[in-house]
């Protein structure tokens, strides 16, 4: 019998893929398309956030990396975490930052409950990593926080 499953390779064998394996497939294909592109519009970037974590039933925190002309070098999810949370470690962003060479970044995370209204938390982490990204002169331009159907943007709320 045939099988409609999209499978991965697990060893010398194939297994079905599960549904984040899909998404991170599907977000890769999304990367690959934008890397080099400008991004200039909020909208842009809303979409290329979602693809890189909406849709998981994990919080996933990724970082969308840019030269000076505000081009994709690379989107990526740095850290993954539980239901309502993840750890975002500052050193991890800026070290990646600078092996890049990035200028600037765009952050993203998603909220799994399905509600894009960033937390306190979210708040804060941005400005720490705002600071920490300062010192290595890469400018954080926004942070979006993204559902399957909503994102909310830091800066455009004054937050940053």
């Amino acid at each position: 019998m045939l099988s409609n499953a999209l499978k991965v390779r697990h060893g010398k064998r194939y297994r079905n893929a599960t549904p984040a394996e899909i998404l991170d497939a599907a977000a890769a294909i999304v990367v690959s398309q934008r890397r080099g592109a400008t991004l200039s519009s909020p909208q842009e970037a809303a979409k290329l956030c979602r693809s890189l974590c909406a849709g998981h039933d994990n919080e996933r925190f990724g970082v969308i990396w840019l030269d000076t002309r505000h081009r994709v070098l690379n989107a990526e999810t740095l850290f993954s975490g539980t239901i309502d949370g993840t750890s975002v470690y500052p050193r991890v962003v800026v070290k990646r930052g600078l092996e890049l060479n990035a200028a600037a970044v765009i952050l993203t995370h998603n909220h799994p409950s399905g509600v894009a209204e960033p937390s306190e938390a979210d708040r804060n982490i941005t400005l720490k990593l705002a600071k920490a990204l300062a010192l290595v002169d890469i400018r954080l331009l926004d942070h979006l926080v993204v559902t399957a159907d909503e994102s909310v943007s830091l800066a455009e709320r004054g937050w940053l």
